[in-house]
Order: C-alpha cells, then structure tokens, then sequence
C-alpha cells in the first residue's frame, strides 16, 4: 500500500463523509448545492483533520467534476496558471486552495476573475477564522462554513468502516480491543487523520494484527490513564479541575491539568477553561477570559506536547484570579423568570417607531433617549410591567472591574429612589 490510510479512505461521494452533519446531512446547505448542481465557490474552516480536505474531493466526486489541490504556501503562480487552462479545457473544475489565508497577492489577483466567471469552484481550507485572515476581495466571492471537531461516535464509525472495507482499509483481518478503541476516538480531540495514522501505526506494528490498549498507547505516545470504559474517570478529573480553580487552589489545579494533558483531550480541556473563565472568574476579572481565549487559540495552534505552556499560563491565571459568579446567576434567574412569565409585552415606549404608521399604534412614543440627559442616564423603565421590580445581578465586589460595575448599580438605584428627572 503507497498510500498511507488517511489518503485511501478519503470519500470519494458526500454520502461517505463521516461527521459534519450540518453541512452535508439530508436537506442541509452543501448537500443542496452538490444535488441541484448549483455549487459555489466556499471557505470551509476549523481545525485539521476534520474534513476539510475530504469535503472537496467528495464533492468533486460526487458532480462529477475535475479536482485538483493548491496550496497557497508552497505552490507556485505557474501551477495556478497550469489549473486554469484546464479548467477552460474541462468547462468546469474544483480547486481546494489549502491555507487560503496565506495567498498572496499576485495569486489573488489572477485568481478572482476566474471566481467571477466561474470556471473554477473554489473550496478553501484554512485552520484560521476567515472573518480575519481571509482577504475581503475573495471573502466576498465565497460562501463561509464552519466545520467541528468530529465526535467519537464518528470517529469510531470511521475506524470500523476501515476495518470493514478490505480494498481500501485492511486486506487482512484485524483485532482491535474495545478499550483500544476507546481510548482512540477519545485523545485525538475529533481529528480524523490523527485517528487513522494512529490506528495504521497500531496495527502494522503490533503482534499478528491484535491492537492492545498498550499497543494504542504507544501508537499515540500518551497514556490512558485518563479514560475508562464509561468515561466516568476523563469527566471526573475535569469537575475536580473546576471545583480546584474555584477553589483557587492552584497546586491541584495544575495536578488535574496535568492528568488531562497527559490523556491528550485538548478539545474537552479547552472547553472547560473557557466555561471557567466565564462562570467562576468573571466579572472579578474579566481579562481573564481574554487570556483564556488566546492561550486556548495557541495550545490549538501548536498542539501537544508544546500546548500545556499556553494552558498552564491560563490555569494558574484561573486559579488565582478573583472569583465571581454574579453574571452566571444573573442570567439563570432572568431565564426562570422568563420560563415561568413567559414572553411579557415590551412597553410601548420601548418599542420600535421607525415604520410608517408606528406613531398611531403608541410606538415609541415618550421614550427618553439616555444620551441626552446627564451621566447619560434617565430614569424611565425598561422592564415589562410584571417584572418591573426584579434585580438579577448582584454583583459579587471582588475585582477592581465588578467594583466599578457595582459602584454605577448604586448610583443608578439612588437616582431612582431620589426620582431624578
């Protein structure tokens, strides 16, 4: 076999993609473009080995089409050129522009009027938010997708499909231990490449083609100590994270830090801290969510074993940080307070007035405009009558930020107590 797993099981039609349903599944917008024909140029991002790739060669399958790959970093303006010829030959072709965040200027250029006249279907694939690295002029030729991490259902949907498929797969047979398995699609954070070169290594060096849980282990090179059967050991290390960094008590923050990263679960760790930074830390310190998002982006971007820098700045920032809840309990009691009245009638002076005929129905009429009056306050009200009186955020003074907030809350409630204007 010349080729190594992750190339040969590659889809060749969008009924073979495994995971990103919400895209390709029945009646969803990819799915629709391919089955009526009418395919346009598109961005597809998230983080690799999760399709992106696998979407345009399916796609391309799929129509019927030439397919053909660019990638923007190493591949030459003459290349370009090469595939453009053949597309004028061909009629019609789809290119996947990989890293499409760094092309340059010249490759651009020659590029967009082939968008235009659509001769070429472009599919670029980039790890980066193309909100911010694509350049506007190709930004808005293009349709922009999302694709997620894939799930371990997924993933271990892909792994039995390659045992299963002797011409593309395995032409022999192979046993794969259940807890093997497990461990698999369950520390490789929802990349389907990494799950494929992992399992290729597993079985071509392992003992008759019997895969072992310590034969995973030293396939993926990390141990797993942090998972079992039921899972019940992964989510209870990422509680005690939690309830330790709520705690501030930051030597056994990094103690289950450590355990988690040594299981290699980026994707649920990351997920977590972000929750953190924004439920337990909050307000006290709203920094800390910025440096949460930025450390995640890095530990993303550089990937084990480098990533548990970035996370072990964030965790301790976590750790020790001030800690404030007060935004957390204020939603949750407006969202029982809206469960239990259900959608109250906004008042009439809130309401919009910029329509024909808004100022005969009442429409915004009486509503005072806050920046006309000073402290860019005035006092009128803004709740539904039934909830006029409710008080959700009670800030919990623990930062220099949430002190600043709360200081404004009093003064705003001694206004209203003193019937300022």
């Amino acid at each position: 076999m010349t080729q190594n797993l992750a190339r040969r099981m590659r889809p060749r039609t969008i009924d073979e993609i495994i995971g990103q349903q919400h895209l390709v599944g029945t009646g969803k917008i990819i799915r629709r473009m391919v089955e009526t024909q009418l395919l346009t140029s598109m961005i597809l991002y998230g983080p690799p080995g999760i399709g992106k790739t696998s979407i345009a060669s399916a796609i391309a399958g799929t129509m019927n089409a030439a397919f053909r790959t660019f990638n923007a970093t190493t591949d030459t303006k003459k290349r370009l050129q090469e595939i453009a010829a053949e597309a004028e030959f061909s009629g019609q072709l789809v290119l996947l522009l990989d890293e499409i965040h760094r092309l340059d200027k010249p490759k651009q250029d020659f590029l967009l009027p082939l968008l235009e006249n659509g001769q070429i279907i472009l599919i670029g694939a980039t790890t980066e938010n193309p909100y911010f690295s694509v350049v506007p002029a190709i930004r808005s030729r293009v349709q922009i997708f999302e694709l997620k991490p894939l799930e371990p259902d997924d993933l271990q949907k892909a792994v039995n499909l390659s045992l299963q498929d002797k011409e593309r797969g395995f032409s022999f047979e192979v046993l794969l231990d259940t807890d093997a398995l497990y461990f698999l699609v369950h520390s490789t954070n929802g990349d389907l490449r990494a799950v494929y070169n992992a399992l290729e290594l597993a079985i071509l060096s392992s003992s008759e083609h019997h895969v072992t849980l310590d034969d995973m282990e030293n396939s993926l090179q990390r141990k797993a100590a942090t998972f079992d059967k039921d899972g019940d050991a992964h989510y209870d290390l990422l509680s005690a994270l939690q309830k330790s960094i709520r705690g501030s008590d930051v030597n056994a923050s990094l103690h289950y830090a450590a355990r988690l990263i040594e299981g290699g679960d980026l994707q649920s760790l990351a997920r977590r801290l972000t929750v953190m930074a924004y439920e337990d830390i909050g307000l006290a310190n709203p920094d800390a969510a910025v440096h949460t998002v930025l450390a995640l982006q890095a530990a993303e971007r550089l990937g084990f074993p480098e990533a548990r820098i970035p996370l072990a700045n964030v965790i301790i920032d976590l750790a020790l940080s001030p800690k404030s809840n007060a935004a957390y309990v204020a939603i949750d009691e407006a969202l029982a307070d809206l469960g239990k009245y259900g959608n109250l009638p906004v008042p009439a002076h809130l309401q919009d007035g910029h329509y024909a005929g808004a100022k005969d129905l009442g429409r915004s009429e009486g509503y005072k405009y806050a920046h006309s009056f000073p402290d860019h306050w005035v006092n009128q009200q803004y709740l539904p009558d039934k909830l006029k009186a409710a008080d959700y955020f009670r800030p919990d003074d623990m930062g220099k930020y949430e002190r600043a907030l709360n200081a404004r809350k009093h003064w705003i409630e001694e206004q209203k107590r003193d019937g300022k204007n």
